[in-house]
């Protein structure tokens, strides 16, 4: 082979190298979404892309989910999991829900604070998250657990409180000031609902902190190589209870969300939400071994998630099908994963 072709191999090479990984990320949606929309007028006689509506809904639903996903991706990249956000979903939306209460209510969780501005239930909603991942952290940092059992107690524990705070029952009648988060404004004529657009910020803000700030490389080098990370200087529990902190910040964001979408705050909110975040990021590229991963596929990911269940559903396949798929869908993400991790080793 002559120099020049050498030369061409190594540009070649080169080229693909610079490639964000998020490409084929984003080659796997669209080729989901292909999929589904040729499926549709096979078996449904109808566009899966065309509908505005269905759009809409397949945005609206990955959200919440997504705001919960970019706090989770965080924690991933440090080598941790939390497995708690869904349950402190709940939690905050149950807390924040009794703050936004009308006088209109004669059973209302608190009569005299009803009618208040709704800042005061968001931030109590956001409060009950941040403390949550507060304690989470916390636990990892100072009693060195692992994090599956610090966030798995939290998961239990969270969802229990979410139950005791009403013993059971729902928080109804909720202000109009405060369900007005969670509806939808028309721009350009497609429906846009407010929570899309604070997961678009949520992602963008993380992406940049964990892109081009101290916080951002501590994180990565905290779960690439936790040693190395001690040894650079970096005060590893203290950042662990930062990073956890902001995942359940961001997860009392995604309850309060979830509060005023609703209209209500129920105890069983949140259900399985930490599985869905965690998925999303997987498929997103984020690395269950630490240190690898990015929001912007964080992002893609989840909406290869509500693709997947939009899609399922406008094909009319059983919620029992869906499940299992999506498992299915999970455990080839991880094994992929791990696949990648293996060929980084050997290289």
């Amino acid at each position: 082979m002559s120099t020049n072709e050498i030369a061409g191999t190594a540009n070649v090479i080169g080229s693909k190298k610079r490639l964000p990984p998020e490409v084929s990320i984003l080659g796997v949606l669209i080729g989901i979404a292909i999929v589904f929309e040729i499926l549709g007028w096979i078996f449904v006689g109808d566009s899966f892309l065309a509908n505005k509506q269905r759009l809409s809904i397949i945005i609206l639903q990955v959200s919440v989910i997504g705001i919960i996903a970019v706090g989770v991706t965080q924690v991933i990249i440090t080598a941790g999991v939390d497995l708690s956000s869904g349950s402190v979903v709940g939690l905050a939306a149950m807390v924040a829900a009794s703050l936004a209460q009308t006088s209109a209510n004669p059973r209302a969780v608190y009569p005299a604070l009803t009618d208040m501005s709704p800042i005061w239930a968001i931030l109590a909603g956001l409060g009950v998250g941040l403390l949550a991942g507060m304690v989470n952290g916390s636990l990892i940092a100072r009693t060195k657990i692992p994090p599956f059992i610090a966030t798995l107690g939290m998961m239990v524990s969270a969802r229990g409180l979410a139950k005791w705070y009403t013993l059971g029952q729902p928080v109804a009648l909720l202000d109009d000031s405060f369900t007005w988060f969670g509806k939808s404004f028309n721009i350009l004529g497609f429906p846009l609902p407010l929570p899309v657009i604070v997961f678009l910020l949520v992602a963008v803000i993380f992406h940049i902190a964990l892109t081009y700030t101290r916080y951002g490389k501590f994180t990565y080098a905290i779960g690439a190589n936790p040693q190395a990370a001690r040894v650079s200087g970096i005060n590893i529990g203290s950042h662990l209870v930062k990073v956890y902190a902001i995942a359940g910040l961001l997860s009392g964001l995604a309850g309060v969300m979830t509060a005023a979408r609703a209209a209500s705050g129920q105890p069983g909110m949140g259900v399985a939400y930490e599985l869905d975040a965690i998925a999303a990021a997987v498929i997103g590229g984020t690395s269950l071994s630490g240190g690898v991963g990015r929001i912007t596929g964080t992002v893609i990911g989840t909406i290869i998630l509500g693709v997947l269940t939009s899609g399922f559903t406008f094909l009319k396949v059983g919620a029992y099908y869906q499940e299992i798929i999506k498992g299915m869908i999970i455990v080839a993400a991880v094994i992929i994963d791990q696949h990648r991790q293996n060929k980084r080793k050997k290289a």
